[in-house]
């Protein structure tokens, strides 16, 4: 006689957890993207989303996301190629998982202010070679404008990287490398031939959850650039905290969906191509 099993209540408090805290502020977000201030139906605030500002708020958090990720991409496969030629329960290879997974979670006001701490107009570093060599790095305040917030996400992006590629990397099988060496083939031929294509999906799938994770990102770009609106986070706070928006009084729920459409396509294809992926590293 077949018992019935009762291991699924172990995941009752993650799906309450999940509902409350994510489920849920997200159908209220993009429901309030439907509504005007009264109460009304209105396709007021979605019609926003095709306005040029709004279109050129998604364009800069589009590209300022694909090259952070494009760069934390490249610079953490070298590191974790790097790393393989570290023994895996090593003391250099421990401290460089534990600071991955630190560093990839060093974002908001805190990564700001080492920033700006930093190489801000007052910064450690931008004063003594201000005082030193005469070099001025912050012509403008760059730091504080669009292109400032690229170092910093690259700064988080690096370690996520890391976290996510390593794994994938140190699962090609030294039994590859031997194949390849016996038919004549070189450390060249590995790569371009067994290495790369192998690799290909888990980089692209990182990539896309590089992506993703910068276009979501506000916590440091709020405390840099505490000025004018120019990724979608920033436009979403605008929204909500202005009150000369008259007419579109819910439009920061309208951004909400574009983002959340934008991020749902995106992590759509990381999930293919996880599974896609996982098919060589079982």
């Amino acid at each position: 006689m077949r018992t019935r099993s009762w291991a699924w209540l172990g995941l009752v408090p993650f799906a309450v957890y999940l509902g409350l805290f994510l489920a849920l502020p997200t159908a209220l977000a993009i429901g309030t993207g439907f509504f005007d201030r009264d109460g009304a139906f209105t396709w007021a605030n979605v019609a926003a989303l095709v306005d040029p500002v709004i279109l050129t708020t998604f364009a800069n958090t589009t590209w300022l996301s694909a090259l952070t990720a494009a760069v934390g991409a490249v610079l953490g496969a070298l590191v974790c190629y790097a790393a393989l030629g570290l023994p895996p329960t090593g003391l250099v290879r421990s401290m460089l998982d534990a600071a991955a997974g630190v560093l990839a979670q060093f974002g908001g006001v805190m990564l700001a202010f080492v920033f700006i701490a930093t190489i801000g107009v007052q910064g450690v570093v931008t004063v003594f070679l201000r005082d030193s060599f005469g070099v001025d790095l912050q012509p403008g305040s760059w730091l504080y404008s669009l292109p400032g917030l690229i170092l910093p996400y690259i700064y988080f992006q690096v370690p996520l990287m890391v976290i996510t590629f390593l794994p994938a990397l140190s699962a090609l099988k030294p039994q590859w490398t031997e194949a390849n060496l016996v038919l004549g083939g070189t450390r060249a031929s590995f790569w371009t031939r067994v290495g790369l294509p192998v690799l290909a999906p888990s980089f692209l799938a990182s990539f896309l959850l590089l992506f993703a994770n910068a276009f979501s990102s506000y916590a440091t770009a709020a405390a840099l650039a505490s000025q004018g609106s120019q990724i979608v986070p920033l436009q979403i706070r605008a929204a909500l905290t202005s009150e000369t928006v008259l007419g579109r009084e819910n439009l920061a729920g309208a951004l909400a969906l574009g983002m959340i459409v934008v991020v749902g396509v995106v992590m759509a294809l990381y999930a293919a191509i996880q599974r896609r992926a996982a098919r060589w590293q079982a």
